[in-house]
């Protein structure tokens, strides 16, 4: 169950991550409000996940997933380019991730 809710705490971050973009410096109220709410919603999960995960694993997890769905949500959603480089450094990220759940 921990890891569930480590791993929705990532999908969380990388709401509120990319909400950021859409809320104009925090100048449009819905979008900062959704924003703030992914952020709550993402410590909240996190504080849950690592009352059993190691602290030092869970936040790298936690982590890791935000900056390769942010990534992506960013090529997917933003036009960034998608550079074989970007890619293979996400690739590196995921195998961290891997690597840490499988070492614990």
């Amino acid at each position: 169950m921990s890891w569930f809710l480590l791993v929705l705490a990532g999908l969380f971050e990388v709401g509120w991550a990319i909400g950021l973009k859409y809320t104009g410096g925090f100048t449009k109220p819905i979008p900062t409000a959704a924003t703030a709410a992914a952020i709550v919603a993402s410590m909240v999960l996190l504080g849950l996940a690592v009352r059993t995960l190691p602290i030092g694993t869970a936040y790298a997890v936690w982590t890791g997933i935000g900056a390769i769905g942010t990534v992506l949500c960013g090529i997917w959603l933003l036009g960034e380019p998608a550079t074989p480089a970007r890619l293979i450094c996400i690739g590196l990220i995921l195998a961290g991730i891997l690597g840490l759940k499988l070492a614990s």
